[in-house]
C-alpha cells in the first residue's frame, strides 16, 4: 500500500488550468508549476507523467467544468440573440477564461490530443448555435448551409472572445445580432 497522495488532484489541475490559461503552455514552466501548486515535482511526475499529461488533464477539467456546462445552457438563453449575447461574454470563461483558446492557438495544431480537446469544445458551441438556427448539428459536415452559418457565427463568437482577451475592444452584442440577422432569421 502506497503512501496518501499529499494534495488534492482536482485542486492541482484547476490551479494549473489557470496558469496555463494566463501563461500559455510554452510560457509556463515545471518550475511554475511546482510552485503555484504547491506540489513537489516528483509528485506532479508521478501523478500527471509529464508537463504536457497535466496540460491535458487542465484542458479536460476545463472542458468539462467551464466550456460544456456553458454550451448546453445556451439553448436556453432566450433565442439567438440571447444565446449569441451570452457566447461572446462567456464562452471559454470562467477561472481559466481563455485556456481554450490558447490551447486552439498554441498547441492544436502540432498535439493531435490537444486537437481533439478544441474539437469537441468548437463543435459543442456549433451545435447550441445550430440548434438556436433549427440548422442542423452546426458540424457542416453535411447538413447545409445552416451548419455553414451556425460554424460562421461560432467564428465571430470566437473572434470576439480573442478581441476581449486581447484587450482590444470588441464589437457590441448588439452588432453580432445584427450580423446574425444578415445571416439569417433570428427570431
Amino acid at each position: 500500500m502506497g503512501r496518501p497522495r499529499a494534495f488534492d488532484e482536482d485542486q492541482a489541475v484547476q490551479a494549473a488550468a489557470e496558469l496555463f490559461a494566463l501563461r500559455g503552455y510554452e510560457g509556463t514552466s515545471v518550475d511554475d508549476l511546482v510552485t503555484g501548486l504547491g506540489v513537489h515535482r516528483g509528485s506532479l511526475y508521478k501523478v500527471f507523467g509529464s508537463k504536457r499529461g497535466l496540460y491535458l488533464a487542465a484542458l479536460r477539467r476545463h472542458l468539462d467544468h467551464e466550456v460544456l456546462p456553458l454550451t448546453a445552457a445556451l439553448g436556453a438563453a432566450g433565442g439567438l440573440p440571447g444565446l449569441l449575447t451570452r457566447a461572446a461574454a462567456a464562452f471559454d470563461g470562467g477561472p481559466a477564461g481563455g485556456l481554450l483558446l490558447s490551447a486552439a492557438v498554441e498547441r492544436a495544431g502540432s498535439d493531435p490530443e490537444v486537437g481533439a480537446l478544441v474539437a469537441e469544445g468548437l463543435a459543442a458551441l456549433d451545435t447550441a448555435i445550430a440548434r438556436a438556427t433549427g440548422s442542423g448539428t452546426g458540424t457542416g459536415d453535411g447538413d447545409g448551409e445552416g451548419g455553414g452559418a451556425a460554424g460562421l457565427l461560432a467564428a465571430t463568437v470566437l473572434g470576439l472572445r480573442l478581441r476581449a482577451r486581447a484587450g482590444v475592444g470588441a464589437p457590441a452584442a448588439a452588432d453580432v445580432v445584427a450580423f446574425a440577422d444578415r445571416v439569417g432569421p433570428t427570431g
